[in-house]
C-alpha cells in the first residue's frame, strides 16, 4: 500500500465531504453473533458530536470527488480547479478497518461524487459495503449516502449492507434546484427514497412472520438539504422537511448552512455565509413539530416567512400569543403545556407526574429544572408571588434576552469547521 498517496486521498475526500452533515447513527440494533468486529446499538454507537451537532466518530469521507455535474452550490462540482482524488473500494475497507481497530471511529460514512452516472458510482459504494459485511465481518455502523438516479435494484443491495440510506434532496424548493443545478432533476431524488420507503415496509412485514428476514436498512433513510444557496425562506424549508417526514418516512431531515465556495450570479456573494444560528433554528422548528404538536402555520407564516434569530421558536410563538398566558401549571391539559417557553418535553413529563401529588410553587418547578427565566412570564402555580405581566411582548422579549444566555448567540457569523 502507497501510504503517502493514501494519506494525499484521506485528505482530498475527507475534506470534501465536511460539507455533508447528515450522519447520524442512532437507531440502528446490528448485533455481533459471529465473532466478527465490531456491532451497532440503538443507543448510537456513534454518537460523538461537536458542539454544533456535528457527528465526528465516523469515518466520513467521499469515494471520490470527480463528478460528472455542475452543480452551483457543490464544492466538487467539474467545473472547479480543485485537488481530485478516488478511493479503490478496497482502500476505503481497509482504511475503515484499521482506523476501527485503532479506536478511532466507529462506523462509515460513506458519500461520493459521481464518476460515470448513477449506477456506475452506486455499485462502487455497495461493493464497500458487502466487503465490510461479508469479508471483514464488520458489524459497525455504515451509512451509505445514495446516488440521485440510481436504480431501484441497487437501492434494493444497498440496504442489505448499510445501517442507514440518505438521499440528499439538496435544494428545498424545486426551482432553487433547477436554477442551480438544472443537469439534475427532482424526480432522480425522489425515486430512490420511494425505493428505500417501500423495502422498508415490506422487511417490517416480512421480519413479522419469518425471523430470518435479512435486515433492510435498519436506522431508515435520512435526507439533507443546503440552507441559503436558492434564497428559499424558514417557511419554504419547513414545508418541503414536512413533505419528506410524511411521504418518505424520513427519520431525520438535516439542515446545512450553504458555504460560499466561488463566485456565481446565482448564489449568494462569497462573503455572505449563513449564520450557525439559522441551522440551530431550524433543527428547534424540527423538533417542535415533531414532538410538541405544532403545525407550521403557527411559527412560520405570511407575516413570518423567517425564524426569529433573536429568540427560540417556541418563545416567538408564545410572545405572539400573548392571550393564551398566564396558565395554571397546576391544572393546564399537557398540550399547552408543551407550548410553554422554557419547558422541554422531559420536564413536562416530571410536571404531569408530580402535580398529581400536591401543587407546585416555583421551588419545585425550578428543582424540576424548567427554564425559568423564560417560563416565568408565561405561567402561575402555588405560590403567592407572581410575575409582573409586562406590558407588551416587544418589551417581554427585551427582558428575557438581557436575562438569558444562548450558547450560539456569539456564533451568528459564520459556520464552524471540522479540519
Amino acid at each position: 500500500m502507497d501510504y503517502e498517496r493514501i494519506k494525499e486521498k484521506l485528505s482530498i475526500l475527507a475534506d470534501a465531504a465536511k460539507y455533508d452533515v447528515s450522519c447520524s447513527s442512532s437507531g440502528s440494533k446490528r448485533k455481533n453473533t459471529t465473532k466478527g468486529l465490531g456491532d451497532s446499538s440503538g443507543m448510537g454507537i456513534c454518537h460523538s458530536y461537536t458542539e454544533d451537532g456535528r457527528c465526528v466518530s465516523l469515518l466520513k469521507i467521499l469515494l471520490t470527488n470527480h463528478c460528472i455535474f455542475d452543480c452551483a452550490y457543490c464544492v466538487t462540482r467539474k467545473s472547479n480547479d480543485i485537488k481530485r482524488a478516488a478511493f479503490k473500494v478496497q482502500e476505503v475497507v481497509d482504511l475503515t478497518i484499521h482506523f476501527y481497530r485503532r479506536n478511532y471511529i466507529e462506523g462509515l460514512f460513506l458519500s461520493s461524487g459521481i464518476f460515470k452516472d448513477a449506477d456506475y458510482t452506486m455499485e462502487r459504494l455497495i461493493q464497500v459495503a458487502k466487503k465490510l459485511r461479508l469479508e471483514e465481518n464488520f458489524n459497525g455502523y455504515i451509512h451509505l449516502k445514495s446516488i440521485p438516479g440510481a436504480s431501484d435494484e441497487l437501492m434494493r443491495e444497498a440496504g442489505l449492507y448499510a445501517d442507514r440510506l440518505s438521499v440528499n434532496i439538496e435544494i428545498p424548493t424545486k426551482s432553487g434546484l433547477k436554477l442551480l443545478a438544472p443537469d439534475k432533476k427532482h424526480e432522480d431524488f425522489i425515486k430512490p427514497m420511494e425505493k428505500v420507503k417501500n423495502e422498508i415496509i415490506q422487511y417490517k412485514q416480512e421480519s413479522l412472520f419469518i425471523k430470518s428476514t435479512p435486515k433492510y436498512a435498519p436506522a431508515g433513510q435520512s435526507t439533507q438539504m443546503i440552507v441559503g444557496a436558492s434564497g428559499e425562506s424558514d417557511r419554504d424549508i419547513m414545508y418541503s422537511a414536512n413533505f419528506f417526514y410524511k411521504k418518505y418516512n424520513m427519520k431525520r431531515v438535516y439542515y446545512s448552512g450553504y458555504v460560499p465556495v466561488a463566485e456565481d450570479p446565482r448564489l449568494p456573494a462569497l462573503n455572505s455565509k449563513v449564520p450557525l444560528l439559522r441551522e440551530n433554528r431550524l433543527y428547534q422548528t424540527d423538533w417542535l413539530l415533531r414532538f410538541y404538536g405544532f403545525d407550521i402555520r403557527e411559527l412560520l407564516n405570511e407575516q413570518n416567512l423567517n425564524l426569529d434569530l433573536e429568540v427560540d421558536p417556541k418563545l416567538s410563538w408564545a410572545l405572539r400569543n400573548r392571550h393564551l398566558f398566564p396558565v395554571n401549571i397546576n391544572r393546564v391539559e399537557k398540550q399547552l403545556l408543551l407550548r410553554i417557553p422554557g419547558i422541554g418535553l422531559k420536564s413536562v413529563n416530571k410536571i404531569v407526574q408530580a402535580r398529581k401529588f400536591r401543587k407546585l410553587n416555583w421551588e419545585h418547578l425550578s428543582k424540576i429544572g424548567i427554564a425559568m427565566n423564560r417560563a416565568k412570564y408565561f405561567i402561575t402555580c402555588d405560590s403567592r408571588e407572581f410575575e409582573v405581566k409586562e406590558p407588551s411582548s416587544e418589551y417581554l422579549k427585551n427582558v428575557i434576552l438581557k436575562t438569558s444566555s444562548g450558547k450560539f448567540r456569539k456564533e451568528t457569523g459564520t459556520q464552524l469547521s471540522l479540519f
